[in-house]
């Protein structure tokens, strides 16, 4: 059998071209004759009765957008700015204030900073709520609703509302947005023998990037212990995550994925060509850790490659697709959840690190340090930058505490190994 629907229905329905839905004989794949009718109806009435005239296009797009927003928080329809926009996010360089946003329970949340960005020198925290942007409140706000208004000219400002959990009070922010041109890797010695490598985000070439990182600090001495700092860290490219996790595994599941298409059910697997193959390794997460972060933070934590520490990551396990569409627009469409080797799903779960270490500073009780020959002036032995960087880098130690214990964990791991074992 088949229905056909109101002329004024069909007039509005010409880019989907159906003239005719049909509907067979009982089946499980059957198209739901009473919803359509309903939907047909609703269509009509707004048509007729709504306050202000809205276009058949503008209604289509809505119904698109709602249908996509309430399957879960990260599908969504992509208009053609969005989609583009998403594309340059991607890339690696768009023009906003540097955040990555999530709906936890309706409500417009901060997932993480983006490093070196106004977010982050403004002191935003993963899990802050963003009640208001400009005059604008989030009630009710898709995510793609809430990056067009975060994103815009460079040296314009935005001024953010947002409650800090643990807060009763909400505090105001103004921002100056800037070109976001996100080098999602950097590396540095911490100490000479100990590698400090940071990833923001995956992007397309962060893989290479890390290999590149791995490289330079070899070139600077052997390596007696790496940290891998994923904090804060909004996840993005999935191949990029498999192209880090990689890059210290030889063997070995890294990730599988899970979904109701065949071609969504994929296994990703560690190539003998890692870097650093014997070094320590620290994992850091917290809060701000998702996606992708979990992905890598997972298989080496799994296939005990590294110690995770720090806090409790984000907890978002699905997988989703980006499928243009011919007119330009696109859909974000979730196809699957991601397993960490071990079988593990993250979704709403999150990593566990294996030793947590809350975020803090580290203050020293008056009296602590003591005069030593390196403070008295005309000292003999290492001096000028030498002694520079090593004030620098005791005081971000000082201000990390997270960092500091990670780097104190692999000094540890280092006495243990070179100990010489009891004999009897």
């Amino acid at each position: 059998m088949s229905i056909t629907l109101p002329r004024s229905l069909l007039s509005g329905l010409t880019a989907l071209a159906l003239a005719t839905l049909p509907l067979q004989a009982p089946a499980a794949d059957d198209l739901p004759l009473e919803e359509i009718q309903t939907f047909a109806e609703v269509f009509e009435r707004i048509k007729r009765a709504y306050v202000e005239e809205v276009d058949d296009a503008t209604l289509l797009r809505n119904a698109m957008s709602g249908m996509l927003g309430e399957l879960d928080p990260h599908s969504a329809y992509l208009d053609e700015e969005a989609f583009r926009s998403l594309q340059e996010s991607t890339q690696g360089e768009f023009g906003g204030i540097g955040i990555e946003v999530g709906l936890e329970n309706g409500q417009l949340t901060v997932i993480a900073p983006i490093d070196d960005t106004p977010a982050a020198r403004a002191g935003l925290q993963p899990r802050d709520a963003i009640l208001r942007i400009g005059d604008t409140a989030t009630e009710g706000m898709s995510l793609q609703e809430a990056v067009n208004l975060m994103r815009g000219e460079p040296g314009t400002p935005l001024e953010l509302t947002l409650l800090r959990r643990g807060e009763e009070t909400p505090r105001t922010v103004t921002l100056t947005r800037e070109i976001i041109r996100t080098e999602s890797v950097r590396s540095d010695l911490l100490e000479p023998g100990y590698g400090y490598l940071r990833i923001s985000q995956f992007q397309s070439r962060t893989g290479e990037q890390v290999e590149a990182a791995l490289s330079e600090l070899e070139a600077a001495g052997p390596l007696d212990g790496l940290v891998l700092d994923l904090r804060n860290n909004p996840g993005g490219v999935l191949q990029a995550a498999v192209a880090v996790a990689d890059a210290f595994l030889e063997e070995g599941l890294i990730v599988y994925t899970e979904g109701r298409l065949p071609n969504s059910e994929l296994r990703f697997n560690a190539t003998p060509r890692q870097h650093a193959a014997e070094v320590p390794l620290v994992v850091l997460i917290n809060g701000g850790s998702a996606s992708a972060a979990e992905i890598v933070a997972g298989a080496l934590q799994d296939q005990r490659r590294a110690v995770v520490m720090g806090t409790e990551s984000f907890g978002k396990g699905s997988v989703q697709q980006i499928m243009p569409l011919g007119n330009g627009e696109g859909l974000k469409l979730t196809t699957a959840l991601y397993y960490t080797p071990s079988g593990r799903s993250i979704q709403a779960q999150g990593i566990d690190p294996d030793v947590e270490v809350a975020r803090g500073r580290l203050e020293l009780a008056e009296g602590s340090r003591q005069l030593r020959e390196a403070d008295l002036e005309g000292h003999l032995g290492r001096r000028g930058e030498t002694r520079q960087r090593s004030e620098a880098m005791s005081e971000r130690l000082q201000e990390d505490y997270q960092l500091a214990e990670a780097l104190n964990l692999l000094k540890a791991l280092k006495v243990i190994g070179q100990r010489p074992a009891a004999t009897g």
